[in-house]
């Protein structure tokens, strides 16, 4: 039982990291798609279309800052299990936001670049809902942080 404890802490420290960037992946293809689509149409600003479609990649990084906190928590496994199962519900849960976040990011770059395209003056308007939801994202980097804190 113990094993399997520690390979769930271990998979938690993976999971953070994997989740991030299967969402980011998500989010900056939906982003990317519409991006495509939205210069098709234009003449000028596919600069800021594609630095649009890129936003939704920011959960990797948050995922990979994430990953390195808690694998110096893998050394406690041995001598404290218990750390491996709080370790598994905060890299599982982190992960699962920054996925989430991600995915839905990229929808709002999507809606920010099909409104900007038609009316390019309501760009940064239009960009307002990615970075609230960006913001959520980095709330459970936070949240993270402090709670992988806690494991000593």
């Amino acid at each position: 039982m113990e094993q399997i404890i520690i390979l769930a802490g271990w998979f938690g420290v993976f999971s953070v990291m994997a989740f991030g960037a299967f969402g980011s992946i998500l989010g900056c293809a939906k982003a990317g798609q519409t991006a495509c689509g939205a210069m098709l149409d234009t003449d000028e600003g596919h600069g800021k279309f594609i630095g649009l479609s890129a936003m939704p990649s920011s959960q990797s990084i948050y995922g990979i800052v994430m990953m390195f906190i808690l694998k110096d928590k893998i050394a406690l496994f041995n001598a404290h299990p218990e750390f491996a199962g709080a370790v598994f519900v905060i890299g599982l849960l982190t992960g699962l936001v920054f996925l989430l976040s991600a995915v839905y990011q990229g929808e709002c770059c999507a809606s920010a670049i099909n409104a900007s395209k038609t009316k390019p003056e309501v760009f940064g308007k239009s960009v307002a809902p990615a970075g609230i939801v960006e913001g959520f994202a980095v709330f459970a980097l936070i949240m993270g942080i402090i709670m992988a804190a806690v494991i000593k």
